[in-house]
C-alpha cells in the first residue's frame, strides 16, 4: 500500500487557503521561507489518540493507548526516533520531503487513475479539428510563457494572508518524467541539464512526434506557426491502427518496468522513449470520445482527462509517466494530467487556472510565416513480446476505466457567500455536511481524510487534517434525532466547526499527526531497528484506513480536479467554492456494492440544504 500511515494518498489534492498572486522573484522569495519543524512527540501521540476516539471501539482504543504509552515512554524507542528525525531536520531542507517522495516512488500500482491528478477546464468553444489545433497551439504558447517565467525567475509568487508560499515545485513539472524501476521508480529532471530540451512531444492517434518549439535564435514559435506544425503532425498520423505504445505506461509499475527494459533494448525505441522523457511536456491531441448528453459532459471530460476513456478511445494517446500532459479533445475538452509524484494538486490547479486565462486571451496579429521543418515522428520496433504486453495493458486499462464510478455535481443552491453570511467557515461547514451525508448513508461515523498544504514552508508538500472529531461525531448523531432541539443541534454544529478550524490550523502550521508518524516509521527503517509494535499492530493500519478522502481545491476559472479513490470501499471527494455555488467531483469503485458516488453526492446535497435550513430557522446568540 502506498500509505502505510495514510499520509500519501495515491491521487490527492491539498487543502489550501485562497492564494493571491504577486509579481516577484519566486526563487529569491524562496530563501526567506521557514523550515518545517518536527512536532513534539508527546503532542502528536496525544492528538493521535484523541483523533481515534470517534472511529474506534472501546477495546481497540484501550489497546492502542497501551501501544502509544509504550512507544513514547521516557528513554524508549519513540524518543530515539524523534531525536533522529530532529537531527535530520537540522541537516536537510525539509525533513518530510524525501519520505513523501519515497512513498510515491515505491508504490507499484498503475499511475493512471490511482496516482496521477486530472484537472479539466470549462468546455472550450469549438467542435472541429481546426478549433482543436488552434486551442492546442495556444496551450503550447502558454506553456512556453510559463517556462520563460520559471527560467527567468519572474513567476508571480502566491501569497496567503501576506505570507509567501513555496514555489519550488513549479520548477519540477516541466521537462521531467517518472521512470519505472524494479522495486522503486525514479524521476529525471532535464530542465536544468547542460542541454535543456527545446521540444515538446505531441501524440495523435497514439503516434508520437518531436515538435521543436523554439527558433534557432531562441525565440518561441508563435501560435500561428505552432498551428501549422500541429496540422502537419495531424496529417502525418491519420492512421488509427498503429500500436498504442503509450498504453504501456498504464501498467502496474512492476510490469511496466519489465516491459520498459525490453522496449529500450532496441536502439530506435530507446531514442524515442528518451525524446518523450526529455520533452518539456507531452501534448495529447485526442480523437473522439463516446457521445453523451450535455448534462453528462463534465463526467465524460473528467474521465477523458483522468484516463482517456479506455483503450478503444484515448488511453493509448498518453504517456502517463510525464510530469505534465496537456490534453486537447475534438469536442472542446481541455485539461491536464499531472504526476502527483512530482507536485501536489494546488500546483496543477494553479497551472490550470493559468491556462484557462491564457486560452481566453485575444490573439495577436498573424505572424509572418517562415519555412519550418517537418516535426520528427518517433518510431518503435514492436516485438511479439511487446505486442503481447500492449494487449495485456489494454485489457487492464479497460478494467480500470470501467470500474471507475465518477460523478460531477455543480451545487447551485448557494456558495461560500451564503455560508459566510451564516457565520460559518465554508470549509468546516462542508466537512460537517460530508460527515452528515456519510452517517445518513451508513449509520456510522466516517473516518475522513482532508488534505492540507504545507507550502508555507520551504519545499513543503502535504499533511492531513483528521476531519472526524468527537465534536463532529456528536453533531452528525444528533442532527436527525427527533429528541434533540434545534438550538442544541446548532450548538453542536458550532462546536464541531470550531474544532475543525483548530484541526485545520494545526495542520497548516506544520503540527499535523500523519506526516510526523510516517516520518518516525521511516526513521526506524533508516536506522535499521526493529519496527516498534505501535506501527505493526492492526490498530495502526485501521487508524489510517480512511472512508472518505477529501480536498478543497480553489479555482479562479472554474477548473475542476479529478482524482480517484484508493480504498476499494471508500470515496474520494474534491470540492471547490465559488461565491454562488460549490463544485464537487466524487469517485468510487463500481465493483464495490457498498459505495455509490451518485448516492453520496445526493446525500451531500440534502445535508447542505438541511444544515442551511437549520441555521436559518434557529435563532442564534
Amino acid at each position: 500500500m502506498m500509505r502505510p500511515c495514510g499520509l500519501v494518498k495515491s491521487c490527492h489534492l491539498v487543502k489550501p487557503v485562497s492564494a493571491t498572486l504577486v509579481a516577484g522573484r519566486h526563487l529569491t522569495q524562496q530563501e526567506g521561507l521557514p523550515s518545517l519543524s518536527v512536532p513534539p512527540l508527546q503532542q502528536t501521540c496525544e492528538r493521535y489518540l484523541t483523533a481515534l476516539e470517534p472511529i474506534m471501539e472501546v477495546d481497540e482504543l484501550k489497546r492502542t493507548k497501551q501501544l502509544v504509552e509504550e512507544f513514547q515512554k521516557p528513554g524508549g524507542v519513540g524518543e530515539r526516533l524523534q531525536r533522529g528525525l530532529e537531527r535530520k531536520a537540522r541537516n536537510t531542507e525539509n525533513w518530510s520531503t524525501d519520505c513523501i517522495f519515497a512513498e510515491y516512488l515505491e508504490n507499484r500500482k498503475p499511475l493512471v487513475v490511482n496516482s496521477n491528478i486530472g484537472t479539466f477546464l470549462p468546455q472550450l468553444d469549438y467542435r472541429d479539428k481546426q478549433g482543436q489545433m488552434r486551442s492546442a497551439a495556444k496551450a503550447i504558447a502558454g506553456i512556453l510563457d510559463l517556462k520563460s517565467m520559471i527560467d527567468n525567475d519572474t513567476l508571480p509568487v502566491e501569497y496567503v494572508r501576506a505570507m509567501p508560499l513555496c514555489m519550488k515545485h513549479f520548477d519540477k513539472v516541466l521537462s521531467s518524467c517518472r521512470i519505472p524501476g524494479p522495486e522503486k521508480d525514479s524521476v529525471v529532471y532535464h530542465a536544468k541539464s547542460s542541454s535543456p530540451p527545446k521540444h515538446i512531444t505531441v501524440v495523435h492517434n497514439s503516434q508520437f512526434f518531436v515538435l521543436d518549439v523554439y527558433h534557432s535564435d531562441g525565440t518561441p514559435l508563435t501560435v500561428d506557426q505552432l498551428c501549422v506544425q500541429l496540422e502537419k503532425i495531424s496529417n502525418a498520423s491519420l492512421q488509427t491502427s498503429m500500436e498504442p505504445v503509450g498504453i504501456l505506461t498504464t501498467q502496474n509499475r512492476d510490469s511496466w518496468n519489465k516491459t520498459y527494459v525490453n522496449l529500450i533494448n532496441d536502439e530506435t525505441n530507446k531514442e524515442s522513449v528518451s525524446a518523450i522523457e526529455r520533452g518539456i511536456i507531452t501534448l495529447c491531441l485526442d480523437g473522439p470520445m463516446p457521445q453523451v448528453s450535455d448534462d453528462m459532459y463534465d463526467v465524460s471530460a473528467a474521465k477523458q482527462i483522468l484516463h482517456g476513456g479506455g483503450s478503444q478511445w484515448n488511453s493509448g494517446n498518453r504517456w502517463f509517466d510525464k510530469a505534465m500532459q496537456i490534453i486537447i479533445g475534438e469536442n472542446g475538452a481541455c485539461g491536464g494530467n499531472g504526476s502527483h509524484t512530482i507536485a501536489d494538486g494546488t500546483i496543477f490547479m494553479a497551472l490550470s487556472d493559468f491556462f484557462a486565462v491564457y486560452m481566453k486571451k485575444s490573439e495577436m496579429m498573424q505572424s509572418p510565416m517562415v519555412p519550418l521543418p517537418m516535426p520528427q515522428k518517433l518510431h518503435f520496433n514492436i516485438t511479439p513480446e511487446i505486442k503481447k504486453d500492449i494487449e495485456e495493458a489494454k485489457h487492464s486499462m479497460d478494467i480500470l476505466a470501467q470500474d471507475l464510478d465518477l460523478r460531477v455535481k455543480v451545487f447551485d443552491h448557494f456558495g461560500k457567500n451564503v455560508i459566510k453570511a451564516l457565520k460559518m467557515s465554508p470549509d468546516a461547514f462542508i466537512q460537517m455536511a460530508i460527515q452528515l451525508a456519510y452517517y445518513r448513508m451508513y449509520q456510522r461515523c466516517s473516518s475522513v481524510y482532508e488534505a492540507s498544504s504545507l507550502r508555507l514552508f520551504r519545499m513543503g508538500r502535504t499533511d492531513v487534517i483528521r476531519a472526524t472529531s468527537n465534536a463532529s461525531a456528536a453533531f452528525v448523531k444528533a442532527f436527525d434525532d427527533p429528541r434533540k432541539q434545534n438550538t442544541e443541534k446548532v450548538d453542536l454544529l458550532e462546536k464541531a466547526v470550531k474544532v475543525h478550524k483548530s484541526l485545520s490550523y494545526m495542520a497548516v502550521i506544520g503540527q499535523g499527526i500523519d506526516l510526523h508518524l510516517m516520518a518516525l516509521k521511516a526513521q526506524a527503517i533508516e536506522e535499521k531497528i526493529p519496527m516498534p509494535d505501535f506501527f505493526t499492530d492492526i490498530s495502526y493500519a485501521k487508524a489510517f484506513d480512511y472512508d472518505l478522502s477529501t480536498s478543497q481545491v480553489p479555482s479562479r476559472s472554474g477548473c475542476l480536479p479529478v482524482t480517484c479513490v484508493e480504498k476499494p470501499n471508500g470515496y474520494d471527494l474534491s470540492y471547490g467554492f465559488m461565491n454562488d455555488r460549490i463544485n464537487f467531483v466524487a469517485t468510487a469503485i463500481n465493483s464495490c456494492k457498498e459505495t455509490n458516488a451518485a448516492h453520496l453526492i445526493q446525500a451531500l446535497e440534502d445535508a447542505l440544504l438541511d444544515m442551511r435550513t437549520l441555521l436559518e430557522q434557529t435563532p442564534r446568540v
